[in-house]
Parts: structure tokens; C-alpha cells; sequence
């Protein structure tokens, strides 16, 4: 009898794994059409790969088909390394967060005295939007370097330190350049000594043209009349910081993974990363340092979203269950939060 309700149980297990996959599945049928750029996607439980799929292409002129090595152009969720980066020169004890602009860049304007790395990393600062300072005649793209420029020429910020959340490219622009002047190396090599080489993440990059490779390239894309137009790249496509991070799937499972040891920040300095900001005034944000924070459905989420031309992605993740979404497609819409919230219900709630 033990031995029958031990195999009716598998059996049940199975078949509810089974109908999670389907479930999963679905969400991205869109994708599965033979004319439409694509998606990856990878579903973990308790450090098991429980889904991982690819759907779609990676380069329509070629025909070249997503798979789970693909590696996308991460925007914005490359500020969750960015900040990590800093977070390593804390440790390391050659920063701090209350570390000063003016501190770093002697000559940063004098509005910097107030701006700190928290300020920074927290989206605090204040700085103007370096996205609005460039000029609709340029054609050559901007990068980190020229932000720091823009900013030696402003004379204020958007309103005093610390008291106002407002997501800020611009912040971690900089950011990039203080892992540059603090650590002597080059922002890219930082990312790949500390991060990329010790995790094993071996497709990752901080992508910088003509310099180094993206292997197994998704290329973006936005509707046209005719189906699909290539569109690749921006006038701030080339901005590191904020930004600029090909990666795949299989190396963000490591990234995730990562953060439940001690192997790149330790525990007390990345549940700071993870935890809600304060205001000035004592008000909290949904913000910590390179991660959003949300409650969905009585669990705590961390995650970051990226958007930018021809790409949107998420890392999604609910510590507390062990629970991570992955989401990375090459198209100019789509919300992968919101689909990474219906992965959660059909994983966690059924």
C-alpha cells in the first residue's frame, strides 16, 4: 500500500509539473510565430531549473533562432552590476557610501558636495536627465565619459539630495566612471575580474564597439508596416553604466544563484542592496541599490526591469521562496514584469 500512494504521488507530481510547463508555455505563444523576434526565458526553484525555453528569432535577416546561450542586450537591468561594483569597493573598503561627487571628481561643480554614492546608487541624487542634454542634432553616441561632461556643466539638480526619488541614468553613468577612477581599471574589465569570471558567467559582457564581441548576438527590433525593422541601437547605446550588458539566460541563473552565497557581496551589504531606501524625510522607496522592490501578493519582490531600443527584460526574483524569473526578448514591446508576476502565480500559488 506504501508503495501505491508512493507512485500515485509521483504520478500527481508529474502531471502537475507537467501542466506548470504548459501553463508557462502559453504565456509566450506569440513568440512561437517564424517571422517575429524573440524571447528566452528560465524559471528556477530552490536553485533548480524547473522551465527554460527559447522562442523566436535572434537575427530575422539570417534566420538565426533564440536559444538559452542567446545573449540580449540587458539595459537596464545592468544597473543591478553596477551597483554590485560599487558594493565591491565598499568591501574592499576604498569607498564609501557617503563617499561625496566632489570627493571623487575634483571638479565636479559644487552642487556634487551633497550628492553621495548612496544618493547614487538609490536614485536620489537628483542629477538632470543627461538623456535630455543631448543635442537633436548629434549623431555620435554618448558615453559615460560625456555624461560626466554634461554634468561639470550644469549648476543644479532637480531638487535637493536625498529628498525625492527619481530614476536616474545619469547617476549610474557616473557610477561606472567612480568604478573607473577608484579601482584604475576600465568599467568593463572591473565587471569581468570581479563578477563575470568568478561566476563562471563566460558569455557575459559589458559590450563596447570595437572592442570587444558579442557572441551569439540577439539583435532588437520594433513593428513596421511590413512585420519587423531592425532597430538596434540609440544615441546612448553606448553608455556602460546605465545600460550596456549582454547577457544570457544561463550566466543570470548564475547571477542569481550568486546571491544566496557569499562569493561577491556578502550577506550584510547585499541585503542592504535589497532593502528599501529612506528619504530625507523618513519616507520609504521602492528602490534599493541597482534593485526595484515590490510586495506582489504578500511576497517580497526583487527585481529590475530593462528597456531600451529593441529589447525588454526582466530578473525577477521572491528570495523568500527561492523563486526566479528571467525573462530577456529583442523586441520593442511587451511588458516581461507583468508576465514574470503570472509565472509566480502559476509556480507558487497553484
Amino acid at each position: 500500500m506504501r508503495i501505491l500512494s508512493t507512485i500515485i504521488f509521483i504520478i500527481m507530481l508529474l502531471v502537475n509539473l507537467n501542466a506548470q510547463i504548459e501553463n508557462v508555455d502559453d504565456l509566450f505563444s506569440e513568440f512561437s510565430n517564424d517571422e517575429c523576434p524573440g524571447t528566452s526565458v528560465l524559471v528556477s526553484i530552490n536553485g533548480q531549473i524547473v522551465f527554460e525555453k527559447s522562442y523566436g528569432f535572434a537575427n530575422l535577416e539570417e534566420k538565426k533562432r533564440v536559444e538559452t546561450k542567446t545573449n540580449f542586450r540587458l539595459a537596464s537591468v545592468t544597473k543591478q552590476f553596477t551597483a554590485a561594483s560599487i558594493l565591491i569597493l565598499i568591501q574592499k573598503e576604498l569607498l564609501k557610501l557617503d563617499t561625496k561627487l566632489t570627493d571623487i571628481f575634483e571638479e565636479f561643480p559644487d552642487y556634487g558636495k551633497k550628492i553621495t554614492i548612496k544618493n547614487l546608487l538609490n536614485h536620489t541624487s537628483g542629477l538632470i536627465d543627461y538623456e535630455d542634454l543631448i543635442p537633436d542634432t548629434a549623431t555620435i553616441q554618448v558615453k559615460d565619459a560625456d555624461v560626466l561632461l554634461m554634468m561639470y556643466q550644469q549648476s543644479s539638480t532637480y531638487f535637493e539630495p536625498g529628498n525625492q526619488f527619481k530614476y536616474s541614468n545619469t547617476g549610474y553613468a557616473l557610477l561606472a566612471l567612480i568604478v573607473e577612477r577608484i579601482s584604475g581599471q576600465k568599467f568593463a574589465q572591473f565587471l569581468s575580474e570581479n563578477i563575470f569570471q568568478p561566476l563562471e558567467m563566460n558569455s557575459t559582457v559589458a559590450h563596447e564597439e570595437g572592442i570587444s564581441i558579442v557572441e551569439n548576438r540577439a539583435y532588437g527590433y520594433s513593428r513596421a508596416d511590413s512585420g519587423w525593422a531592425r532597430k538596434d541601437q540609440s544615441i546612448t547605446s553606448a553608455v556602460l553604466g546605465d545600460g550596456g550588458i549582454y547577457s544570457n539566460v544561463e550566466d543570470l541563473f548564475k547571477w542569481d544563484q550568486s546571491h544566496y552565497t557569499n562569493k561577491i557581496l556578502s550577506d550584510e551589504i547585499r541585503n542592504e542592496a535589497m532593502t528599501r531606501a529612506v528619504l530625507n524625510g523618513g519616507e520609504k522607496i521602492y528602490y534599493g541599490y541597482g534593485w526595484h522592490l515590490k510586495n506582489y501578493k504578500d511576497n517580497e519582490v526583487v527585481y529590475h526591469t530593462g528597456s531600451t531600443e529593441g529589447f525588454r527584460n526582466v530578473v525577477y526574483r521572491v528570495p523568500s521562496k527561492k523563486f526566479s524569473v528571467i525573462i530577456l526578448t529583442n523586441r520593442n514591446e511587451g511588458e516581461p514584469e507583468k508576465l514574470a508576476d503570472k509565472i509566480f502565480g502559476i509556480y507558487c500559488e497553484e
